[in-house]
């Protein structure tokens, strides 16, 4: 039997190199991403006052509706059909912007909202706020708007 104080004359250890660090692997591509591309495919459309491309981002049936509040609180509930939505996009000297505030994401299988407070801006002025509210569903594994929904108000607007 071996004194435990001689093993170390035995064991030799022989320095070794770490060994190289490996190649990260890609970030896993999030649902989120996918989830936004076609609001952000429709904010482009938007921007560009296109409306063919706008019709692009939503399924057959789609539809929009605004919950608009006038400066002497007066509140009115427009809806339109996704197509009457896409065709008041039209070609005009004003730039239209709009910018969504950290958005909210919830997914549950082919089912997603995205939620958040937005500023507009026409001619690089903001011409009002609110609040955005898509619904989202994926089919043949690509994401499409069902719905969206915004306030819409010209007062107590961030900027």
């Amino acid at each position: 039997m071996i004194s435990v104080l001689l093993l170390p004359l035995f064991l030799q250890i022989t320095p070794v190199q770490p060994l190289p660090k490996a190649n990260p692997s890609p970030p896993p591509v999030r649902e989120e991403t996918g989830v936004m591309a076609p609001v952000n495919a429709l904010f482009a459309a938007i921007a560009a006052r296109d409306g063919q491309a706008a019709l692009a981002t939503a399924i057959d049936g789609a539809s929009a509706t605004t919950a608009t509040e006038a400066p002497d609180g007066t509140r009115k509930i427009t809806r339109r059909a996704w197509a009457d939505f896409a065709a008041g996009l039209k070609p005009g000297p004003e730039k239209f912007e709009e910018r969504l505030f950290a958005p909210a994401i919830e997914v549950d299988g082919d089912v997603a909202l995205v939620w958040g407070r937005y500023d507009f801006y026409v001619g690089g002025k903001l011409h009002h706020c609110g609040y955005d509210h898509f619904d989202l569903v994926r089919e043949g594994g690509h994401w499409k708007i069902a719905n969206i929904t915004w306030s819409s108000r010209t007062t107590g607007c961030e900027g």
